[in-house]
């Protein structure tokens, strides 16, 4: 399990400007791992959102995959509608309203839109702004390995101590270590964050892993914050079950929701968290210093949001499975490769470790000879080491490219089993 290291010294004067905060994001521990801290290994990929004019998978295509018809639509009528502009900070009364009742039956949880919904701007905003409302420099957080990227990031910025729980492996793929999790959480922790399904892997957590989280949750009381942004993007025949509706779960429960991904409206910046009042209130707090409300036009969207767009996600459900078997089918034409198609989401966690190249090496390798970006496995914890993640929510014609041309430069390079 890692560990936070020592604070560091403030810069001296006319070095860094930036604050000791901020200067823990970079997580400098990790360079016993990858040889620099995270942030420079960052910097040293091009991993800065810009894409540099290769094929990034990094993120979902939004123009192969766009929003549905009816999105542009509420969106722009929201515009024309000056009395929209300003809404109550964790987000628009009627707004709240309507999509209370499909979230609650989304969850399996009752839902009061005053108490128990905040609006944010993305999901992205309602990670930081609920850890912010709940985390005290030096609280000890329990934290997934693998799990998002700037997870851990924004937990160092608040000065927790974080302690990260391994998966085991199952049939089912990856499952959240409830063994290590026990162990951490005797010892105490403020909160786990985990995410399912699980941001890199794809791993859907099983009925069993998610009752056995809730009864730690309960046995050890300990708040749980999920990232359940990609709950509606599980393959077929794959269960889902949401924690918050858990015995004991409703009360102590942060769930994260949004459009963002499977229904491509990352560019609205709009996401649900849904928690106890108390969590919400605090949330509000945050919201109003930071952003004061998600985007007042955006948040129309979720009045459709979960209810005209059910087909349009089983078709896009659909079209992204074919694509996963294609990737998968691909990439195992690389000797050594190790790929496991997930359950949900559009991502894949190939294990390069068997080709004898490190995760930053094969993201170096893939940008100079296949023209292709990958996440890089360090940046999703300690365990990423040695893998990469590729989104391959992509236009077919162009991904068979560049499938083309990765699978060519892995089995080409002279570095293998060095």
């Amino acid at each position: 399990m890692e560990q936070n290291p020592e604070p560091q010294p403030r810069s001296q004067p006319g070095s860094r400007l930036e604050s000791r905060r901020l200067r823990a994001t970079h997580l400098p521990e990790r360079a016993r791992l990858i040889g620099s801290s995270v942030r420079e290994a960052d910097l040293s990929l091009r991993l800065d959102g810009a894409g540099h004019g290769l094929l990034d998978t990094t993120h979902f295509d939004t123009v192969r995959f766009p929003p549905p018809d009816w999105a542009l639509e509420t969106f722009a009528l929201a515009a024309g509608d000056g009395e929209l502009a300003y809404t109550a900070y964790r987000g628009g009364d009627g707004v709240r309203r309507a999509c209370a009742r499909p979230v609650a039956e989304l969850l399996g949880v009752d839902v009061d839109p005053d108490r128990h919904l905040v609006l944010t701007a993305g999901t992205q905003s309602g990670l930081f702004t609920t850890l912010s409302a709940l985390v005290d420099d030096g609280d000890t957080v329990a934290l997934a390995d693998p799990e998002y990227l700037f997870v851990e990031r924004m937990l160092r910025f608040l000065g927790a101590r974080v302690v990260r729980v391994g998966m085991v492996d199952g049939p089912d793929g990856p499952q959240l270590d409830l063994d290590a999790l026990d162990e951490v959480a005797g010892n105490g922790i403020r909160l786990l964050l985990t995410s399912n399904p699980n941001n890199p892997t794809g791993s859907v957590y099983t009925e069993e892993t998610v009752r056995g989280l809730a009864r730690l949750a309960v046995r050890h009381d300990f708040l749980v914050v999920v990232d359940e942004l990609y709950c509606r993007l599980v393959y077929p025949d794959v269960p889902f079950f949401h924690l918050a509706a858990q015995p004991g779960m409703a009360e102590r429960t942060v769930t994260m929701l949004g459009g963002s991904k499977t229904e491509s409206l990352s560019g609205y910046r709009i996401g649900v968290v849904v928690a106890p009042p108390e969590i919400v209130d605090a949330i509000e707090q945050v919201m109003a210093m930071t952003c004061l409300r998600a985007p007042a036009y955006a948040q129309q969207l979720l009045t459709r949001w979960l209810v005209d767009d059910r087909e349009f996600v089983r078709r896009r459900v659909e079209e992204l499975r074919v694509i996963r078997d294609l990737t998968v089918e691909r990439l195992r034409q690389v000797d050594g490769l190790v790929v496991r198609p997930g359950a949900g989401t559009a991502y894949l966690w190939p294990d390069v470790s068997a080709l004898g190249l490190s995760d930053v090496a094969v993201a170096r390798l893939l940008q100079r000879e296949a023209g292709v970006v990958v996440s890089p496995g360090y940046q999703f914890g300690p365990s990423g080491v040695g893998r990469f993640r590729i989104c391959y929510a992509r236009d077919e014609a162009q991904w068979e490219a560049a499938l083309d041309r990765m699978v060519k430069a892995l089995n080409d390079t002279p570095d293998r089993h060095r």
